[in-house]
């Protein structure tokens, strides 16, 4: 029997495996393990190391049953899965086998340790703190930096300062220039001519000339043209041509106020365009609502150029021969036509007839319709037109006589006047060979008054008694003629702001004028019925 007792520290050897057993922990997770089991069967060759037994010492090996407490020791390796407290107190459960080792099954008992080894798979449960990670993802939203395609919102490019209409477009350089050319002189070109753009163009001639041209939709709202001045005046400083879309002007570039300043090698000559605007006063304020438009223009000379001249002096041509037409007739009529027909229209009646010498002086009510026509005599040239300048009434024949009441000024009725003159065309429809020879208006009979107030306006208190000054009244026009020509129809531009007569031109100078004057006009009374 002593040699069986011998036989019980082979069992110690066994517990050699189990070191191997934390190797095990290791590999976590790993159902491997389950393998060891087989390790068993190693038991039937314990017979064959009671060989050992002869050395006793091996006795010793009962200390080694300390090492059973050792097997606590595989709870470090459970230091991984430190969040689980609880997973110690499975090494408590094998404290409680260690009083049954002597019986082999206890050996069995650690194999269910290996069991709890399976635990460490909770180290899974640590992923789902990887769970929040995605929902950084949703920090996806970064890619919303597309929405910055919205600068491209500023597309006011869009406005190409090119696209004129055909019947808009005004010939820039010379007929024939090419489109090199003709970008160099600031200009547009559609491969056919070389024009004007929606912009403000200056161009500095060779021969000292400003040459500056002002597109009405250069500025938004779009710039009144009649409104634009140089730091001077004069005749030299009006357009000399303007439409509906475009003001051009040309003038030397020693008038209209420019300003020269000299620098070493060249010479700079700057003047300033700039615009009126119209101001709305109020009782609590003031406003407007034009464009506040100013232009700087410059133009700089270089002189280091050699320019190499060659002057001819030719002998004069005789002078062509002085044509004289003689006094410039015109004859003023007061239309007389009355409407007998439904549905006439009394502009045109009014001037299928009119007063004659026997009919003066012509009796009129106030504020009944005066028809005035005039008209150029012993002219058969389609070329020329009558133009009206001021026409004014007053209450003697002699046209300065005080006091005086404007109709029409340069062709247009005049603003101040509450009942508004109104001008009234003429065309082929008229019944007449010349339209362009006549000019027809009508204004609202009136009188002039003493005693009243100078401002129009304000009417005369009734205690007041109304006083005419005179019952006569004279009709007076200033005429001219005009020579029509493509860019300029001889009529006259009234009321800018309401209305835009398309391609039409102003003239900004007028000829020697020719008076023309009427009969007289008597005011009467109303029969009371």
């Amino acid at each position: 029997t002593p040699p069986q007792k011998p036989a019980y520290p082979p069992p110690p050897p066994p517990p050699l495996t189990p070191p191997l057993v934390p190797q095990y922990p290791q590999k976590p997770a790993y159902p491997p393990p389950p393998p060891p089991p087989l390790t068993p069967p190693l038991v039937p060759q314990y017979p064959q190391k009671p060989a050992y037994p002869p050395p006793q010492p091996p006795p010793q090996t009962p200390p080694q049953v300390p090492q059973y407490p050792q097997k606590p020791a595989y709870p470090p390796p459970q230091p991984p899965p430190q969040t689980p407290p609880q997973v110690p107190q499975y090494p408590q459960k094998p404290s409680y086998p260690p009083p049954q080792p002597p019986p082999q099954t206890p050996l069995q008992v650690p194999q269910y340790p290996k069991k709890p080894a399976y635990p460490p798979p909770q180290p899974p449960p640590q992923t789902p703190p990887q769970v929040p990670q995605y929902p950084p993802k949703p920090s996806y939203p970064p890619p919303q930096p597309p929405p910055q395609t919205p600068p491209q919102v500023p597309q006011p490019d869009s406005f190409h300062t090119c696209e004129i209409a055909e019947n808009y477009k005004i010939q820039c350089g010379a007929p024939f220039i090419t489109a090199y050319d003709c970008n160099a002189i600031n200009c547009c070109y559609d491969g056919r001519m070389c024009y004007y753009g929606k912009y403000v163009t200056l161009q500095c001639t060779k021969d000292g000339q400003f040459i500056v041209v002002v597109a009405r939709d250069s500025t938004l709202p779009n710039i009144d043209l009649e409104s634009l001045s140089f730091l001077g005046t004069g005749q030299l400083c009006s357009p000399v041509a303007t439409t509906s879309a475009f003001a051009i002007y040309q003038f030397p570039v020693t008038d209209c106020g420019t300003v020269m300043t000299e620098e070493p090698g060249g010479i700079i000559y700057e003047n300033r365009m700039t615009s009126l605007f119209e101001v709305a006063v109020g009782p609590y304020g003031s406003i407007t609502r034009d464009s506040q438009f100013e232009l700087h223009v410059q133009c700089k000379y270089v002189g280091t150029a050699v320019q190499a001249l060659v002057i001819e002096v030719l002998v004069p041509p005789p002078p062509l021969p002085v044509a004289d037409f003689g006094p410039l007739r015109v004859e003023l009529r007061i239309g007389n036509g009355q409407c007998v027909t439904k549905g006439c229209i009394e502009d045109q009646v009014a001037y299928t007839s009119y007063y004659t010498d026997a009919d003066y002086p012509v009796t009129k009510i106030l504020r009944d319709p005066v028809y005035v026509e005039v008209h150029m005599l012993d002219r058969t040239d389609a070329n020329i037109a009558l133009t009206l300048g001021r026409c004014w009434a007053n209450t003697n024949p002699i046209a300065d006589y005080l006091p005086q009441w404007d109709l029409l000024i340069h062709g247009c009725p005049y603003r101040d006047d509450r009942y508004l003159t109104r001008l009234i065309p003429v065309d082929a429809s008229s019944g007449v060979y010349y339209p362009s020879y006549y000019k027809r208006f009508e204004f609202q009979m009136f009188t002039f008054v003493s005693g009243g107030a100078s401002d129009y306006t304000k009417k005369i208190p009734s205690d007041q008694p109304f006083t005419p000054f005179s019952e006569y009244v004279f009709v007076h026009c200033e005429v001219s003629i005009c020579q029509i020509t493509a860019t300029d129809n001889c009529e006259p531009r009234c009321f800018r702001k309401r209305r835009e007569i398309s391609g039409s031109t102003k003239k900004f100078y007028r000829e020697e004028t020719t008076l023309i004057s009427s009969k007289e006009l008597i005011i009467t009374q109303p029969i009371s019925e």
